[in-house]
């Protein structure tokens, strides 16, 4: 792979690039976009994999010292960790590892993001019109088991698992599709039930790599088919797209999607303003019929972190990048958010504060101003924080830090950080957890989905003796809306200080049952808070205890 890699980039690097952005989207998510996005020269974009978790472990850094500020804890913010099974990058670590050994992976990862604080994973499910999913629609993955179309043996359906140990940590789980790649590469193992080979007239050939052709609404129809699919029988928290709809732009070369135009382009005398529509139409769809099948699940996309340049709108950002979502992929993130299309927005802002073409600064305020009172988690490029950098700026320790401060400065809801390896294997996530993550976090509203707040836990009681105290409580009734308890936070402070909700100190743990036990010195005199939240974390008003009330073990 890394010799193919290699080559890719000196064929990018031979072609007319539009910029000498030296970070602007190297975007491990798909190495594909090494070939396809002419707006980097990042000559730290191919990396041999031992290399770079070489450089992860050994990094040398122009800052040491994490400064920890209380301001930077926050009551609720989504924190996730995009989990990468395109070619093995993050999950399972090579295919055709043995069921028990995968899943023995996915605990350790689960088990390691819990500690440090991180309370959502963005699991990719289907990589390559391929699943990591049991799919009456698609193959299993060659990444899962060496070969595509067999299932692991003894069986198991590594979605279900991971939701299901999600849900043991009280983590959300959102399942990654990306909706139109179809063949990775000329090397990527085929089978004869896959989509290319069944409908070839769907599938187009484009930068060394073939995908599904947006134009085609028999291809709509079958994406909405495929996330659906995984809505109705999975107890997913949301569905998650990347950045791939109309491919990056390779060199000179325009995407051959002519006849599919001269076919289906209606009124449309412009092609890019058709190709906006042709996406438009699957965001519309998918959003409409997610809320009808279950409306407590969120969608979100990731798209690159330029909109538009400002010199090519003035409503666009004071950037220069090369490519653009709305002029090169047909991705109009700003019109799906105005609409209500998405309940969040991941824009995958991995370039440095201060850099020329996209500074980080500009861009987290612009997405701030340009949410339209959606969600935006930024999509943030701690992996390059560990590994060799054209822009030196990311040779500072700092660097994410800052970034994150910007974030809460802008009163942005999240950040979502690619990817898993490299954030585990490195000093990244012990800082994140140590400056930011220290105490849990609940996840952001939705208003727009649901403002009802549960009502409170009923019966409340604690029950202790010289070195324990015990919290039980019974579910109350369902809301007025009909939601029941989803969870149930647990607040603490001494007795003689007021439990504040909106400090993340006092907030203790959230757990799914009813009771809950913790040692306790017998002359500490504390007391407790209990809500009741929803599966969209809507909270309920307080019971308070404390523990020298109730009666005794």
């Amino acid at each position: 792979m890394d010799k193919i890699l290699q080559l890719i980039t000196l064929m990018w690097l031979s072609t007319n690039c539009t910029s000498t952005d030296s970070g602007s989207v190297v975007n491990e998510k798909d190495f594909m976009k090494r070939a396809t996005n002419c707006t980097s020269t990042d000559s730290g974009s191919v990396v041999n994999e031992k290399d770079f978790m070489k450089r992860a472990t050994n990094c040398t850094s122009t800052d040491s010292s994490p400064v920890v500020n209380e301001k930077d804890f926050m009551k609720r913010e989504f924190r996730a960790v995009w989990v990468v099974t395109l070619d093995n990058k993050d999950f399972p670590s090579r295919a055709g590892l043995s069921t028990k050994n995968q899943q023995e992976s996915i605990i350790q990862m689960l088990d390691f993001y819990q500690k440090k604080g991180i309370n959502a994973i963005v699991f990719q499910v289907r990589p390559s019109a391929d699943a990591f999913y049991n799919s009456p629609y698609e193959p299993w993955s060659e990444w899962l088991t060496g070969r595509q179309g067999e299932p692991p043996v003894p069986f198991y359906d590594p979605l279900t698992f991971m939701i299901e140990e999600c849900h043991k940590r009280n983590m959300e789980l959102h399942a990654w599709f990306n909706p139109y790649r179809a063949v990775l590469s000329k090397n990527s193992n085929i089978c004869s039930r896959h989509i290319s080979q069944l409908k070839p007239h769907w599938v187009i050939a484009y930068g060394g790599a073939k995908q599904l052709d947006p134009g085609i609404p028999e291809v709509r129809s079958y994406i909405q088919s495929i996330v659906l699919d995984v809505v109705k029988r999975y107890d997913i928290d949301g569905v998650h797209f990347d950045d791939y709809f109309y491919p990056y732009k390779v060199g000179t070369q325009e995407f051959p999607d002519e006849a599919t135009y001269t076919l289906y382009k209606g009124n449309f005398s412009n092609k890019n303003d058709w190709r906006r529509e042709n996406i438009n139409v699957l965001i519309k769809g998918l959003s409409e019929n997610i809320t009808k099948l279950k409306p407590h699940v969120k969608f979100g996309v990731s798209p690159l972190g330029v909109w538009r340049n400002q010199k090519d709108d003035p409503r666009g950002s004071a950037t220069a990048v090369g490519q653009t979502c709305y002029d090169y992929l047909g991705a109009d993130i700003l019109k799906w958010l105005e609409k209500g299309w998405i309940d969040y927005v991941a824009p995958q802002m991995y370039w440095s504060i201060g850099h020329e073409r996209a500074d980080y600064k500009v861009l987290a305020e612009w997405w701030a101003k340009n949410s339209y009172r959606r969600h935006v988690y930024v999509g943030q490029a701690s992996y390059k924080a560990v590994m060799k950098e054209s822009d030196k700026r990311w040779t500072n320790r700092a660097e994410l830090s800052n970034q994150m401060r910007l974030n809460r400065k802008h009163n942005l809801q999240g950040s979502i950080f690619f990817r898993s390896k490299p954030l585990m294997r490195s000093w990244v996530s012990d800082t994140l957890y140590k400056q930011f993550f220290r105490y849990q976090a609940l996840m952001p509203t939705m208003p727009w989905k649901d403002s009802i707040a549960p009502l409170p836990p009923e019966k409340v009681k604690i029950v202790r003796s010289q070195q324990r105290v015990m919290l039980k409580w019974q579910s109350p009734l369902p809301a007025p809306d009909g939601q029941t308890a989803h969870y149930y936070a647990i607040y603490k402070a001494p007795l003689n200080e007021t439990i504040d909700l909106q400090n993340p100190k006092h907030f203790l743990l959230l757990q799914k049952n009813t009771d809950w036990t913790e040692k306790v010195g017998d002359k500490e005199a504390v007391h407790y808070c209990i809500t009741a939240l929803d599966r969209l974390h809507n909270e309920s008003k307080p019971v308070e205890v404390h523990s020298f009330s109730g009666e005794d073990f």
